[in-house]
């Protein structure tokens, strides 16, 4: 009888292997995530812009059935003791944050109109440029 030897040695990756796989994926992460947490941003702009007018049209819906402009968002989701003909829930309470989870800004009366709604954008201060700029209903 011949004995054969039976070779149980298994190849498997080498350290210098894994770190080539790893540097490679980092490059990569690297050229493409940028971009896209650049649109997350922008899309909440967005967001928030479109948010605005919804909450403009529930003002003027208010408006529309009380005869008063509300003094304040909350009163588009709870109705006030004064306001004769509210016929609300007029917007659901969760809107009236923005993306970035910061309530939006109201004013009434207005200085660019009958009354004034704005998020201060990605850094939440007046101002700014680029995501960081205000949204406003005004413009």
């Amino acid at each position: 009888m011949s004995c054969t030897k039976q070779d149980n040695t298994q190849r498997g990756f080498t350290l210098v292997e894994l770190l080539l796989v790893l540097v490679i994926l980092a490059l990569i992460a690297g050229l493409v995530l940028p971009g896209i947490i650049g649109k997350a941003e922008s899309a909440k702009a967005k967001a928030a812009g479109s948010q605005i007018s919804r909450i403009s049209m529930s003002v003027e819906s208010f408006y529309l059935d009380t005869g008063n402009t509300p003094s304040s968002l909350e009163e588009l989701v709870n109705e006030p003791a004064s306001a004769n003909g509210w016929n609300g829930p007029y917007i659901r309470n969760s809107l009236l944050k923005d993306p970035w989870g910061r309530p939006y800004q109201y004013r009434y009366p207005g200085e660019h109109g009958d009354f004034d709604i704005q998020s201060f954008g990605a850094d939440g201060q007046q101002g700014g440029e680029g995501n960081n700029a205000d949204i406003t209903s005004w413009e």
